[in-house]
């Protein structure tokens, strides 16, 4: 699943990583806040597109209780 040498992920990987619907994953990809790119039909997501989008939640969860 989340390998060190899995780089580019599926929308099932995005789903399980964090936990959420396929609905709300594609909504993910198609606003932007998760980058990722389209070969025929079927998304691909760099794992660290993943990351960034955890860091930035955090980031945002952080400022909005100080």
């Amino acid at each position: 699943m989340y390998d060190i040498e899995n780089e580019i992920l599926t929308v099932e990987d995005l789903m399980e990583i964090l936990y959420v619907g396929r609905n709300y994953a594609y909504k993910l990809l198609n606003s932007g806040s998760i980058k990722g790119f389209k070969i025929g039909r079927t998304w691909r997501i760099p794992k660290s597109s993943i990351e960034e989008f955890i860091i930035n939640s955090c980031k945002s969860l952080n400022k909005q209780y100080k």
